[in-house]
């Protein structure tokens, strides 16, 4: 019976052991496993809620579309036009890979790029579920992706990079909360 106890607390101081070094190590790891990596800069998180009263939200710096914040719901019914940031934010939110270019049309590339990835042009039902490619003309953005809280800045619309980012990004929406 003595040896059965000491057996017994052997184990038990064991175990406790473990489990105390475990969450000593636990609690130094600094990686971030859920954040999930890919192609891109992994951009500050400015808050992800869809708000339906209020203003809508401020104008961003033409060179630096958001990629994440509170934002008024507006969906992107049409793409290869300018979009306010709460049409930008809205889009990405549902999952959809945006790609910015300065000239009045998109660049051949960008528009090739869209309908390899998306299997056509643009659909505003894509768009709402997530699974979109949006062109979006931006003056003074030059050619960028945008995911949600993804920024890729681009060498040109022949960049290989874009297909990459679109490829990795491209349906995945964040969890987010509706207030």
């Amino acid at each position: 019976m003595k040896r059965v106890l000491i057996v017994a607390g052997t184990v038990v101081v064991a175990l406790a052991a473990c489990v105390g070094l475990i969450t000593v190590l636990t609690s130094r790891d600094s990686s971030q496993v859920n954040e999930a990596a890919g192609p891109g800069t992994l951009e500050p998180d400015h808050g992800s809620g869809r708000v339906n009263t209020g203003p809508a939200t401020p104008a961003s710096p033409a060179d630096r579309p958001p990629t994440s914040g509170k934002h008024r719901e507006a969906h992107v019914l049409k793409d290869q036009t300018e979009l306010s940031d709460d049409q930008i934010l809205d889009a990405l939110q549902s999952g959809n890979v945006i790609i910015t270019y300065e000239e009045a049309k998109p660049p051949a590339a960008l528009v090739a790029l869209q309908r390899d990835v998306q299997g056509g042009p643009f659909d505003p039902f894509l768009s709402g579920a997530g699974q979109a490619v949006i062109l979006a003309r931006r003056p003074g953005a030059g050619t960028q992706a945008l995911a949600w809280r993804r920024r890729l800045i681009a060498s040109g619309p022949d960049d290989p990079k874009l297909r990459d980012f679109a490829d990795a990004w491209l349906g995945q929406a964040p969890g987010y909360d509706t207030g």
